[in-house]
């Protein structure tokens, strides 16, 4: 099992607009061995469903339940399989890399026996040996970016949710990121992921959800969505479906 999401719906209020909804009615599962791509500009409500997910905030309706287990009834189960990631993910800077593993292995509940080569796997996975002894302020945003991965599955989750962490990357550190989830796609990870960039759904995800202003407007692989909508490219799929200008939008 992976992540099922049924009927959800987040409320919040501005002084300005009044109560409203973030997330409207969203329904989707994200199934092992899957890229399952939320697509949609800024402020569609993507972040706050993966917030949902990793159980940051609570659904004022419907149910999340990742390998079975309950967000809200069953919050440290939730959290026991699934690792997060997002662009605003940050590292203790007088850790090093090794060290950060270490310290979120055993938060995690790594057994000391099993987290030393857990930590020498995950570095060599990731190519962080060269740098696996150097303070986490010193590195680059690319290598900080590889930590953040390796910190996110430490302990080795069957489901992962990575909000927009490609935001602010060149492009070497794009290309090796995405290669990242590819691999973790292929070794049976269920892997949810969030993102307002076109061209990476396309490249990445397996199923894309389509969402705008909270609302799940469409799902489906990229040939059914373009099978929808008549469009080819995924630009196009998305105005399309929406019914505006993508230039608005962003």
């Amino acid at each position: 099992m992976g992540i099922e999401v049924d009927q959800l719906v987040r409320r919040f209020y501005d002084p300005q607009r009044g109560e409203f909804a973030a997330v409207d009615n969203v329904t989707f599962d994200c199934k092992p061995g899957e890229v399952f791509g939320l697509l949609g500009p800024n402020g569609a409500g993507k972040s706050t469903i993966l917030r949902i997910i990793a159980t940051l905030l609570r659904p004022n309706e419907g149910t999340v339940r990742i390998c079975g287990f309950d967000v809200k009834s069953a919050p440290e189960e939730s959290r026991r399989h699934l690792g997060f990631l997002s662009a605003e993910t940050s590292l203790y800077r007088r850790l090093t890399a090794e060290e950060t593993l270490f310290y979120f292995g055993r938060l995690s509940g790594v057994k000391e026996e099993i987290l030393k080569e857990r930590v020498k796997s995950i570095i060599e996975l990731l190519n962080i040996g060269s740098f696996a002894r150097v303070r986490c302020e010193k590195l680059s945003t690319g290598m900080k970016q590889r930590v953040s991965i390796a910190r996110a599955i430490i302990h080795d989750p069957p489901v992962i949710c990575l909000d927009e962490p490609t935001n602010g990357l060149d492009i070497l550190a794009i290309l090796a990121t995405q290669q990242f989830i590819k691999d973790f796609r292929d070794a049976g990870k269920c892997i949810l992921f969030s993102t307002h960039n076109m061209h990476e759904a396309e490249k990445l995800c397996d199923r894309i959800a389509i969402i705008h202003r909270g609302k799940l407007m469409a799902i489906g692989t990229l040939d059914e969505l373009r099978e929808k909508t008549g469009k080819h490219y995924l630009e196009d799929v998305f105005v399309d479906l929406v019914g505006e200008k993508f230039d608005e939008m962003v």
